[in-house]
């Protein structure tokens, strides 16, 4: 019976791959760094790789734009396994009714790895305690979202949804208030109650929250503007949502 190859993945880049070796969640197998590389800015990560027994590898660059697809890897990537896929219904089931407040961060229908590599690492600061991912119709945590995190990605706790309607009246039956951020919301961001158990869903790009999980949304908050533009990027406007409550639970 043939064993079961193992799923490798390549990360690009000094910060994520530094993070990922700092996060201690993936398997890595190898560094592979060019050799123009200067050695004083990846000190960090081949002592790292010393102290694990990591394999370190020395290529050249057109072996790591081969290898990356042309990424920008600043001369560094890493071969590990993948992101680990947790279902987000297993972590709510688990869950019992928190004693502090928790911050949940619930995103739909996300397309742009940039779009979600910003969220994540904005996430992390504003004290979001865990994001919650579709499993489908929306991008996945791949090395390109890692990147565009700037290795945020790596500590996050990151968890995949079946459906999300059902996860939302789940967190809902624990005490979670679950507010939908969207345009043509009722509730001024600046007037909304975000302290307490708190799920804030941010739509993706093009469609927005689906109006099934919009039922859910105890209410909808909308940013305030100025004339001359529809609305904002979503990441960007997640991340204002997310520091208001930042602002609002300290």
């Amino acid at each position: 019976m043939k064993e079961k190859k193992e799923q490798v993945e390549i990360l690009c880049g000094i910060h994520p791959v530094r993070e990922a070796l700092r996060a201690g969640k993936r398997k890595v197998y190898a560094i592979v760094i060019a050799k123009e590389r200067s050695r004083a800015r990846v000190s960090e990560i081949l002592k790292f790789a010393d102290e694990h027994a990591i394999p370190v590898e020395m290529t050249d660059l057109t072996t790591l734009d081969t290898m990356t697809r042309e990424a920008r890897h600043q001369g560094v990537v890493a071969k590990v396994s993948p992101f680990r896929q947790v279902r987000a219904e297993g972590i709510v089931k688990q869950m019992t009714k928190p004693q502090s407040p928790k911050f949940i961060l619930v995103v739909e229908n996300l397309e742009d790895p940039q779009n979600l590599g910003a969220l994540i690492r904005t996430a992390l600061c504003a004290g979001v305690d865990h994001i919650m991912l579709p499993k489908e119709r929306s991008v996945s945590p791949t090395p390109s979202v890692s990147r565009a995190s700037a290795g945020a990605m790596e500590h996050a706790d990151i968890s995949f949804i079946t459906n999300t309607a059902s996860l939302l009246r789940q967190l809902k039956d624990l005490g979670f208030w679950v507010a939908g951020l969207d345009a043509a919301g009722k509730t001024p961001l600046f007037k909304a109650d975000l302290t307490g158990n708190l799920v804030l869903v941010v739509g993706g790009e093009h469609k927005g929250i689906r109006p099934l999980v919009q039922k859910e949304c105890d209410f909808l908050v909308s940013l305030p503007q100025k004339a001359g533009v529809t609305s904002l990027n979503a990441s960007v406007a997640g991340g204002i949502a997310m520091y208001e409550a930042l602002r609002q639970r300290s």
